[in-house]
């Protein structure tokens, strides 16, 4: 047995076997590397990663089992997109007498005829009952029919001075 083996390991195979464990080296570092990366890139605890991948093929599976599933980056991009979603949501609601779907600036539901909102009297703006002065014309939403006097008293005074001054 012993004059067999110096003559199966002949310079050719010593050659073959260090390629393979260089490559087996390499491909030990490159995987480290990988999950390094990998794990930087998904927001995770990246130096702890590296250690546990330093397991030899123990190390790197452990990761590929337990990384998170998105990249740091798709997760930003998908809370963007539900923010937008949510925000386009906000533009409509639901009857609260009814639940039918309604948008933001309805006054009446349209299928159950529930008021939803106030108008404005001086700009018809569709106002929210909580709110206490009109955000389009700054009217107060409590003064109704002082704003609307006050808006035809100042019109039919103004047409007086107007007629008067193109009479001179």
């Amino acid at each position: 047995m012993s004059e067999l083996l110096p003559q199966l390991w002949t310079p050719e195979l010593q050659m073959a076997f260090t390629v393979v464990i260089v490559l087996v080296v390499v491909l030990y570092v490159l995987s480290v590397i990988w999950v390094a990366r990998d794990a930087y890139l998904r927001g995770g605890a990246w130096y702890v990663w590296i250690i546990i991948a330093l397991v030899p093929f123990i190390g790197v599976i452990a990761y590929c089992l337990l990384r998170p599933p998105l990249l740091q980056i798709d997760r930003d991009e998908q809370e963007l997109e539900i923010a937008i979603k949510q925000r386009e949501l906000m533009k409509y609601g639901e009857c609260a007498n009814c639940g039918y779907p309604v948008e933001s600036d309805y006054v009446l539901c349209p299928n159950c005829h529930q008021r939803l909102k106030n108008l404005c009297n001086v700009c018809n703006h569709a106002l929210d009952p909580t709110w206490t002065v009109c955000p389009y014309c700054a009217t107060p939403v409590g003064a109704r029919g002082s704003a609307r006097g006050a808006v035809s008293r100042s019109a039919r005074t103004a047409q007086p001075q107007q007629a008067a001054s193109r009479q001179r």
